[in-house]
């Protein structure tokens, strides 16, 4: 593509001539750093390691001084599920791009067989297809803009085949993916790359529960004892070769139940959002929010409260917006072990 490699030059020359004129340091990027961080920290609940370490990577690629041969950043997150892996990457391209899907997902549980190679790739050279260069990665999300990263997401990594996994190592190196046809080439260059995995959340898990029981309850392990494990188990399922081509391996940790009412009102936030388009709204009474985060499992994190919500808040509140077509404002309670949703006295006339 020459014509664009001719244009990302004269932007940055543009952009060299603008800063000795005006005195002032700047970058191709427009995106803000503390905004970005802003939100997941408001979104993503009891990871502070992670969010840190990925606002160290976003002030590299702000400031532009990051290696130019390869991705911008390679990061894997590890945790369990429901802690806001996934959620973190989508954050991330909302408050980058301005939408929660402006990001190239692949969902790695999808391509378990060795055959499943050729979805990344495209076929073969003599196979049906090889000429057109179908692939699953979309090349306009993955390229970004000349002010803006691209973001790609590799979901579920450790549950793709081997053959699968070994079709990322240029990519997390060099930063370029060449068709087997031989007629096409997608840049990851400008890209944010992030990969999560369940890895080790079992071993996690269990090794955790010895801490719950008899005297263990009077001593805490440590999280480099925690994370050895995560290390662990990333060793047995990836060979070196592709675990060095990773940036940061960033482990997110399980959410106690302390954050169970801190996860249920980001899912309300949510729910209030959606309300908001039907010219209504709700307010929970406390024991309300006591009920719905009740016996909150920590295995399965916000998306147990996610889950609760679905079955039993939105069900409630669907039926007294249609019981009360002329009524905007809606009280939320707990009552003969059920959730009832009224008309809010406060605001009735």
């Amino acid at each position: 593509m020459p014509f664009a490699n001719e244009r990302l030059a004269a932007n940055k020359e543009q952009l060299a001539q603008r800063a000795t004129r005006t005195g002032l340091r700047q970058t191709r990027f427009t995106f803000d750093p503390g905004e970005v961080m802003q939100r997941l920290r408001a979104r993503i609940l009891g990871q502070d390691d992670a969010l840190a370490a990925i606002e160290d990577m976003l002030q590299v690629v702000r400031a532009d001084i990051g290696p130019e041969q390869r991705p911008l950043g390679v990061c894997l997150l590890m945790g369990p599920t429901g802690v806001g892996k996934t959620e973190t990457v989508r954050v991330l391209a909302e408050a980058i791009h301005g939408s929660a899907d402006a990001l190239c997902r692949i969902d790695m549980n999808t391509l378990s067989q060795e055959h499943y190679a050729s979805a990344l790739t495209g076929a073969p050279p003599g196979y049906v297809g090889s000429k057109e260069g179908h692939t699953l990665f979309d090349a306009d999300k993955i390229r970004g803009s000349f002010s803006k990263p691209g973001i790609v997401l590799f979901d579920e990594l450790e549950k793709a085949s081997t053959e699968v996994i070994r079709t990322l190592l240029n990519v997390l190196d060099a930063g370029l993916l060449t068709l087997p046809a031989g007629n096409r080439t997608i840049d990851f260059r400008n890209s944010l790359i992030f990969l999560t995995s369940n890895l080790g959340a079992a071993e996690l898990a269990r090794y955790q529960g010895r801490f719950r029981r008899g005297w263990r309850r009077l001593l805490r392990p440590s999280a480099a004892q925690q994370s050895a494990i995560l290390e662990q188990a990333l060793s047995r399922r990836f060979d070196p070769e592709f675990i060095n081509r990773i940036d940061h391996v960033l482990h997110f940790q399980p959410l106690p139940a302390a954050e169970a009412d801190a996860l249920l009102e980001i899912e309300l936030s949510r729910l209030r959002s959606r309300l908001q388009k039907q010219s209504a709204a709700i307010q929970l009474t406390l024991d309300a929010r006591r009920w719905l985060c009740r016996n909150y499992d920590p295995r399965y994190g916000a998306r147990d409260l996610s889950r609760r919500v679905r079955q039993h808040l939105a069900p409630a509140v669907a039926q007294a917006l249609l019981a009360h077509a002329d009524v905007d404002h809606f009280l939320v309670r707990f009552g003969d072990q059920r959730l009832e949703v009224l008309p809010d006295p406060a605001y009735v006339k």
